[in-house]
């Protein structure tokens, strides 16, 4: 018989269709929970986010010459930047569910300042910290006009035009897996800890609701708050039995629940304020390798977009309003300068993963979380309690997180055709070097103490080494680039890699669906349209 096999049988299972939303996700955008329910989801979401919050300044305060006291001053202020960037993009930006924190895209740059020559010379230490914060801040807040041109003007909306299904899956798939080196090696510096939370919370959240068949979504949806109190206290019972007095420091870190320093350092009361160090300094070759470290940012964080968008059950993200959220995300990097927090912001991946544990993508419940975050860091004292969770357990809440934001990537092969092979060789291409370019330029920083770039200006070292170090950003370049190159003229090239699916929402205009989810509010649409 001529034309290949029979025909399928009626009974036979049939392929599943694809998706523009995600089923099966119980509050979306627009439908937030009840008031008690969406409290406790927004305080969730303030303990994941509360991992990177501590981890960055932990790491690089001390580096600066600072204690304990500048310690805990920075994380509260890098707290409450993130909660006034979360409120700002969620009423303003992109309108996604999407918690806006410190970044880790930022560090190599900011350790380049601390290392700068100009500050080996000063011997109190107070004042050193000082001097680096302003140069710190100076270079951030000359990076942030990158990301606001580029958001505001409508640059950034041309460059989305161009991004299909096909070219997503690296960028996004790698914006969580590229985070495994996060993920169970915090959880193997205290693997008495960080093993048992995450077999808890994968037990918890996957078996439990389908052993008791509550239908009240109770612990799938609170899996964070319930395994991280009972590992906790877990914890804390082997904290204060000596489990941990002879124990290497770096072991002490990573499982003891009482930083006795950050909590007894930490004010009662303090509200931060913009130049709280003092007047930011400036320097040319900093700032411009700053601003490489928020491009880098800008492209890590359209990833992130896209798996918030698709975990929150929206409609495809339209190119304007992508852009328009990456003005407010400059916005906010603008904000860390001017306030100090020793990092950018950027989208938390951790947080886009929670929106798919609880499956709950509430506008109300991120924001609820930003009042935590507030409230949480003037009254200083109650947020270094909370800050005190071993990092081991973050790190175990990061391997469920991260691998939902990357499975959510991988999620868009399905507008694509797998039977091509200009399909297979895009995709295999951009994800293999996604993951090899950077272990080459990170196993090389890490043996020889710089980059593969190395001259005598430490700021050009940066420009180029800082960019091949992240792996959302290679796969996602190298994606793009073979994507809109690549033999795209070809009639069947626009089906093959999706592209059908997305065109339909290059604008929100005349779809009252996208119009309800991304419309700003306060009818500013009519003096701040999306362009």
């Amino acid at each position: 018989m001529a034309g290949g096999g029979a025909p399928a049988k009626s009974d036979e299972p049939q392929p599943h269709p694809p998706k523009d939303q995600l089923p099966n996700i119980s509050y979306c955008i627009t439908s937030p929970p009840p008031w008690p329910e969406a409290i406790l989801l927004g305080f969730q979401h303030f303990l994941v986010m509360l991992g990177t919050t501590v981890l960055i300044p932990t790491a690089l305060v001390p580096q600066m010459g600072g204690g304990n006291d500048e310690k805990a001053k920075v994380i509260a202020t890098l707290l409450f930047v993130a909660g006034i960037n979360t409120l700002l993009q969620t009423m303003f930006g992109t309108r996604l569910p999407a918690v806006i924190g410190g970044s880790y895209t930022f560090v190599p740059t900011t350790i380049s300042i601390i290392l700068a020559g100009r500050f080996s010379g000063e011997p109190d230490p107070a004042e050193k910290f000082n001097r680096i914060m302003r140069s710190i801040q100076g270079a951030l807040i000359v990076a942030s006009t990158l990301q606001i041109v580029l958001g505001f003007s409508g640059l950034w909306r041309n460059v989305a035009r161009f991004l299909s299904p096909l070219s997503s899956v690296p960028l996004v798939s790698l914006v969580g897996f590229g985070l495994y080196e996060l993920g169970f090696p915090g959880v193997a510096k205290c693997v008495e800890i960080g093993l048992p939370q995450l077999i808890l919370l994968v037990f918890v959240s996957q078996y439990v609701p389908h052993v008791l068949h509550s239908g009240k979504n109770i612990f799938d949806r609170f899996a964070v708050i319930f395994t991280v109190v009972i590992v906790w206290i877990y914890a804390h019972l082997l904290t204060v039995g000596g489990a941990y007095n002879d124990a290497p420091p770096k072991t002490q870190i990573s499982c003891r629940t009482d930083r006795a320093g950050l909590i007894d350092a930490a004010p009662w009361i303090r509200i931060p304020y913009p130049f709280q160090w003092g007047a930011p300094s400036f320097d040319a070759g900093e700032a411009f390798a700053m601003m490489m470290a928020a491009f880098v940012s800008l492209v890590e964080s359209s990833g992130a977009f896209i798996a918030v968008y698709r975990y929150a059950s929206a409609t495809p993200l339209p190119p304007s309003i992508l852009s328009r959220g990456i003005g407010w995300q400059g916005v906010g990097i603008l904000l860390s300068g001017l306030f100090g927090t020793v990092t950018g912001s950027s989208v938390s991946v951790e947080n886009a993963g929670l929106l798919a544990l609880t499956r709950v993508g509430s506008r109300r419940v991120v924001q609820i979380s930003a009042g935590f975050m507030i409230f949480f860091s003037i009254l200083g004292k109650f947020g270094a309690v909370f800050a005190s969770i071993p990092p081991s357990i973050i790190a175990a809440l990061y391997c469920l997180f991260f691998a939902y934001v990357g499975a959510g990537g991988l999620s868009f092969l399905q507008f694509c055709n797998l039977n091509s092979f200009r399909t297979k060789f895009i995709l295999g291409f951009s994800i293999f070097l996604g993951l090899s370019v950077p272990q080459y330029f990170n196993e090389y920083t890490a043996i020889n103490g710089f980059g593969p770039v190395n001259t005598g200006a430490r700021w050009f070292n940066d420009i180029i080494n800082v960019p091949f170090q992240s792996k959302p950003f290679v796969a996602g370049v190298v994606a793009y680039f073979l994507d809109n190159t690549l033999f795209k003229r070809e009639s069947s090239i626009r089906k093959d890699r999706g592209k059908h699916w997305w065109d339909k929402y290059k604008s929100f205009k005349g779809d009252t669906r996208s119009e309800e989810f991304y419309s700003l509010p306060f009818n500013l649409n009519k003096y701040f349209p999306s362009v």
